[in-house]
């Protein structure tokens, strides 16, 4: 019997370790996708109170313009009677010397004058009013951008931990590979004393190992996407609805995860967070739905789970806020899953944090 190296213990102790961290890799990873969609949230959120003060500014201003046209109407007409007098006058009392009408020009200064002293407190009230609401929205848009730096920054941080277990996981593996080699150099030199028969059975091993790497590889390499596939622009979809919208995502297959994205391929960068290839699918059959998956949940109509079709959306997280996927069929659902993946087709999903489906 050959004696087992001590290597061997030193690599089930590393692959303990690698598997510690691949654990907290995967934690991370499944983390990013609900802190992707909390910042695509807070976005929202912020442009809604963008779109309410550009609307109240421009009522401000709309108000402004009205009084300034009432001011400038009576001008003129009080310049036109002075210059006039007498024609003028019997038409518009207002500068008349004639006492028969000094009523009703009394009469029509008090009118005049009190349209235009109603029009400027009808506008200070409505400007004070207004300039309220632009000052409570300019400190809820404050808030709100602080809120978006922050959930950006919970993003990065996400990313951060990731790149940095990979590495200690690569370092880790790195470290498994050398002890292996350790080991086998061991063991190899062991056999050596061996019989020949044991010799000839570790060759044809060996050269079975090295028959087999090549298919392994050749397996993986076919499993990959061509860079040159994501630089061609998907063709548009061939069916409408959800049939459609789920041929526009499935174009998106291999397209790399990046929080934030909705970028197809042909693009620049092409990248997808999940809200984002949901959306961009839709709306390449002319349904828009928001880059948030709480909001698109919102805007959907509930699907029980016995009737989904292709093409409804698939919500996870409180309200729909954490994730959301597409109903594929038979079983499987798409997605943009989390950094360091690309768009795929996987298992369906309806356990954990799932809330329920939703039809644009």
């Amino acid at each position: 019997m050959v004696a087992r190296p001590a290597a061997g213990d030193a690599i089930a102790s590393a692959k303990a370790k690698a598997a510690a961290i691949e654990a907290q890799l995967t934690q991370a990873q499944d983390q990013m996708s609900a802190l992707s969609q909390q910042y695509d949230a807070a976005q929202y959120h912020l442009s809604q109170i963008n779109s309410s003060i550009a609307t109240t500014k421009a009522n401000v201003a709309a108000d402004e313009s009205q009084v300034a046209q009432d001011k400038a109407t009576l001008s003129k007409a009080a310049v036109a009677n002075y210059i006039t007098d007498g024609t003028a006058a019997g038409q518009n009392p207002i500068f008349s010397g004639n006492e028969q009408t000094l009523g009703a020009s009394d009469t029509y200064n008090k009118v005049a004058e009190g349209d235009i002293s109603l029009a400027v407190a009808n506008l200070h009230t409505a400007e004070n009013s207004l300039n309220s609401q632009v000052s409570q929205l300019q400190d809820e848009q404050s808030q709100a951008q602080t809120q978006v730096t922050a959930e950006q920054n919970a993003v990065a941080q996400n990313q951060q931990a990731i790149a940095s277990q990979k590495s200690a996981l690569s370092q880790e593996q790195g470290q498994i590979a050398q002890l292996v080699q350790e080991q086998q150099a061991a063991e190899a030199a062991a056999a050596a004393k061996a019989a020949q028969q044991r010799q000839q059975a570790a060759a044809a091993a060996a050269a079975a190992a090295v028959t087999a790497a090549p298919s392994h590889a050749a397996s993986a390499a076919a499993g990959a996407v061509p860079a040159a596939a994501l630089s061609q622009a998907a063709p548009p979809p061939s069916s409408p609805g959800g049939a459609g919208a789920l041929q526009a995502a499935e174009s998106q297959i291999g397209v790399p995860y990046v929080w934030g994205a909705e970028s197809p391929k042909g693009s620049a960068s092409p990248g997808f967070d999940c809200s984002g290839l949901t959306a961009w699918s839709w709306g390449q059959v002319g349904v828009g739905l928001p880059h948030y998956s709480g909001a698109q949940m919102g805007d959907s109509t509930p699907v029980p789970i016995s009737d989904l079709q292709p093409g409804d959306l698939l919500f996870y997280g409180p309200g729909g806020s954490e994730h959301v996927a597409m109903y594929v069929g038979g079983g499987t659902m798409i997605e943009a899953p989390y950094t360091g993946a690309s768009v795929w087709t996987t298992g369906l999903r309806l356990g954990g944090n799932f809330v329920g489906a939703g039809r644009p």
